[in-house]
């Protein structure tokens, strides 16, 4: 039955139906996409992600005649932020707006907008890997014994622990 699941050819992974059945919901707030919203932490950095999130981008109105002479319009992107933390983000506002703007490759945000007021937390930590079967990392240990090099030595430790400890 196992070795049956495994060899599903129509299966995907779940990022990738998420992104799907979020993507109409952020549209509806001006975001094109879902990528600013997701990847926040990954555009910022930890520290100001843990302080704000994107909330909102509010696109200018086009107008008619001027639309193909312009091009698109540069958008507002609208930022809640912890109370005692909004004065540092709009001192780091052109900062943000680069990163926003050099993750999607062109100048889509030209103004921050704060909007103070609780941020929720990340809804998943990250956490690092499950600690090494100690089993398995002394059956690693007394493979690369002769290895010269002590970083490398250790590296491959923990690969082939690892490598042994998986069922």
């Amino acid at each position: 039955m196992r070795n049956r699941l495994r060899k599903i050819p129509w299966s995907r992974p779940l990022a990738d139906l998420v992104q799907t059945a979020i993507d109409p919901l952020l549209r509806r707030q001006g975001f094109g996409q879902s990528g600013l919203v997701l990847f926040w932490d990954d555009i910022v950095g930890e520290r100001l992600a843990a302080m704000s999130q994107p909330v909102k981008v509010l696109w200018p109105a086009r107008k008619r005649d001027r639309a193909a002479e312009n091009g698109s319009a540069p958008a507002t992107l609208i930022v809640r932020v912890e109370t005692g933390f909004a004065l540092e983000l709009q001192h780091l506002a052109p900062i943000v707006i680069e990163r926003v703007n050099t993750h999607f490759g062109w100048r889509c945000v030209s103004r921050l907008l704060l909007k103070q007021g609780p941020v929720a937390a990340p809804p998943l930590a990250r956490h690092g890997p499950p600690p090494l079967d100690k089993v398995a990392e002394m059956a690693a240990e007394t493979i690369v014994g002769g290895v010269k090099y002590e970083s490398l030595r250790l590296a491959l430790t923990r690969l082939g622990a690892r490598a042994l400890a998986r069922p």
